[in-house]
């Protein structure tokens, strides 16, 4: 079984942070980062302020969802760090998904299509 694309370092964060592109919406914050690498990497973060462990949990796994369905979509050698606000404790998948290719699209993230 493959190991899932994902941002774990703190620095790594940092570096995408320090990009200071942001967009958001109601649900979620997206910060992208071009790496020039053939992958692409996704970072999730969900403070205490959305919830308990498992609403944070939850949310959790429905971005990490939401980019592994969506990621053949996406241009190639990026890191994308994921913030989610309160609002997306109460959201459903279709929602979370809806944001998260909103930002996508607010980025221009999206692979040209041929």
């Amino acid at each position: 079984m493959k190991r899932f694309p994902s941002i774990k370092k703190g620095q790594d964060f940092q570096i995408v942070y320090g990009e200071k592109k942001s967009y958001a919406n109601k649900e979620l914050v997206m910060y992208v980062r071009q790496t020039g690498q053939t992958g692409r990497r996704i970072g999730i973060s969900v403070s205490k302020r959305v919830g308990n462990s498992v609403v944070r949990h939850r949310v959790t796994r429905l971005i990490r969802e939401c980019f592994r369905l969506n990621q053949e979509r996406l241009t190639t050698g990026l890191d994308i760090v994921v913030v989610a606000r309160a609002a997306a404790a109460v959201s459903d998948y279709k929602n979370i998904e809806r944001a998260y290719l909103h930002l996508c699209g607010l980025h221009n993230i999206f692979r040209e299509s041929k």
